[in-house]
Parts: structure tokens; sequence; C-alpha cells
């Protein structure tokens, strides 16, 4: 298959707006960026579409996938039972990188809900995101644009690798914005549960409802999980991936020692600034600086590609804060490294 590939800045193009409608229409598929990570986007009403979105991806067909559409006078065509603190989600974070999850109308298929009655709807806060979802005038489900099981796609020399020849389109947005998947909330439940953790915190969402909300985000799933997410392996480098927690000194030593012990094969630490001055490695990943959560959750997924791109078979990162936006970073990073933690206190 030969992909074409267009810039975001491109879309006014009445030419490539065709294109892209067509593909759509057709059942085509077409990877674009989003404010949290890059997408592959079908038609959520074609179930042969959303078929081919797990062929692409390798991905278990039981896993959910999210819609997004681009305007909320949408969403009743596509979920039922809508409750009241929906709205009030809704004109605080959309568009914007939550996730809510519905009751759903039979228009859409079994295909995009891994046989569920629920769905997964949000508008994207990234515009080139909404421009596309207009140009097709069709609700989109896009998954994180990676093989499944590897880390998701933040730049398009990552969406190139995977899916070049594999899709009709893809859309050049440079870097995004959050490096991190949406945060996924449930909101059929009596009290709203939170699936997936991202840059709209629990302590963002209770806010602005005014309670306590329910956090299954660690939960392991061995059912149909509700959410992506949940139950596969996920945004897993080839390497061997350990968390170390600690004290900064303890943290730092106990890396210097492993790194000597692993001095005949490769291996590499992904961390902060203040941590990796006192490390002494080959390879290193710099995220930022440890005061800049925003910076270090945008820099995770190309760190975690970096190692394989360096063939590293030992990764080591020291754990972060596992409050607000640090726990969607601990969340993607202890899948990572499939919970494999050190703990020195």
């Amino acid at each position: 298959m030969k992909t074409m590939i267009y810039k975001g800045y491109e879309l006014s193009d009445k030419t490539i707006q065709k294109h892209i409608k067509e593909v759509f229409h057709k059942g085509g598929l077409v990877v674009f960026p989003t404010e949290t990570v890059y997408g592959i986007g079908a038609d959520a009403t074609n179930p042969e579409a959303v078929k081919s979105i797990f062929k692409a991806k390798g991905r278990p067909s039981d896993n959910p996938l999210i819609v997004h559409i681009s305007k909320v006078e949408d969403l009743a065509l596509y979920a039922r039972d809508i409750p009241e603190i929906a709205k009030s989600l809704m004109d605080k974070f959309w568009p914007g990188p939550l996730t809510l999850l519905f009751n759903k109308n039979e228009i859409i298929p079994k295909e995009v809900t891994g046989g569920l009655n629920t769905v997964g709807i949000r508008i994207p806060g990234l515009k080139i995101a909404r421009d596309i979802i207009d140009i097709s005038g069709l609700p989109i489900c896009a998954p994180s644009a990676n093989l499944s099981g590897k880390p998701s796609s933040t730049i398009f020399d990552h969406v190139a690798s995977d899916f070049e020849e594999r899709v009709d389109i893809i859309i050049d947005g440079g870097k995004t914005e959050i490096g991190l998947e949406s945060t996924v909330l449930d909101i059929t439940q009596p009290i709203p549960v939170m699936l997936r953790p991202g840059a709209v915190t629990k302590n963002m969402i209770e806010r602005v409802l005014g309670y306590k909300i329910i956090d299954a985000s660690e939960t392991r799933i061995e059912d149909i999980p509700k959410s992506p997410g949940m139950k596969y392996a996920h945004y897993a480098p080839k390497g061997k991936m350990t968390l170390v927690d600690g004290e900064e000194k303890e943290v730092v030593e106990f890396i210097n020692n492993e790194i000597k012990k692993h001095k005949r094969v490769r291996t590499a630490v992904i961390g902060v600034e203040e941590y990796l001055s006192q490390i002494d490695a080959e390879y290193k990943a710099n995220l930022g600086h440890l005061n800049d959560l925003n910076e270090i959750a945008s820099n995770i997924f190309i760190a975690l590609r970096q190692m394989d791109q360096l063939g590293i078979e030992h990764i080591y990162m020291h754990t972060l804060p596992n409050t607000d936006l640090g726990q969607a970073i601990m969340n993607r990073l202890s899948k990572a490294a499939s919970y494999n933690l050190v703990k020195l206190k």
C-alpha cells in the first residue's frame, strides 16, 4: 500500500481534503496528530474499517477504541443516557484530553467497543484533529498510532516508522503537545470511575464535580477491558526496564552499581536532569527537569522509542511523584516496565 503524507498546514487544500474524505468513506486508515499522541483513524460506524485498525496495529480485538468527534452537538448521535455531570465535565475539559465513557447508541458497532455496550468519546484539543474529523463528516475511532505493545508515537518519524505502507494517509503535525494518552472517565456508574489517568487529573475532575471519584487506573484486568491500556502490555521497549524507588542518593547509587554489573551489555538510564547528572552511563535519555512534569510527560514515549533504536538491553529509571500528572506518567512507566519495581525504602 502506498502511503500519502501531508503536512498539517496543508489541510486547507481542497484536493487533500477530498482525498482524506474519500479514504475514510471507503473504509481506509488515516494517521493524524492530536494534542495527546498520534492516532490511527477510521470510520467508527464501519465495522470493516475498524477491523483494519486492529490488523494494522496487531492489536487484540477485545481492546476498545475511543471515538473522536468535533462538536458537542454530535454526542447524542453516538451516546445515550447522557448523565447530568457530563455537561460540567465537557464544559470544562472539551475540547481536550478527557475521554468520557457513555452507554453507546446502535450506530457504534461492537468492533469499536470490544463487545461492550459502552463507548469512550472525546473532542480532541488539537485543531488539526478536529479539522480532519470535520473533513471526514464521520465519527473517527482512533487508538494511538503505534504497533500494539510498543510505545505510543508522539513525533512524525515514529509514526512513519510504524505505519508507512500500512495506512492510506499520514498527517505530519510535528511533536504532540502532551505526549500521554487522554484520561478515561467512566460516567455510566453512580460514582465516576477513572480508568486511565492523563493530563486531566483526578484532582481536576473532583474539583469540577465537587466530590471524590473512584480510581481504577491500576486495576489488572483479566476480562474484557472498558478502556484502552487496561489489559495488555503497553508502551514496552524491547529491553528489560526496571523502575527504582527510593531517596535520590540511594537510587543514584543503586543505578550506578547496576550499570557496572551490566557493563558488557547495552545499558541505559531514562530520567530527569537532576538524577542523570549523577549517573555514569554511556546511554542516557533526558526527560527534562524534575519540576516540569509537562516536559517529562511529553518526552516519555520518545525516550522509550530511543531505547529500541539504540538496542538497549537493560533500562533503569527512577520513580516520580505519583500525584496529579505524575500519576499518569507513572502509570505508563509501570506498564512499560511490566511493573518491575525495586524499592529501596
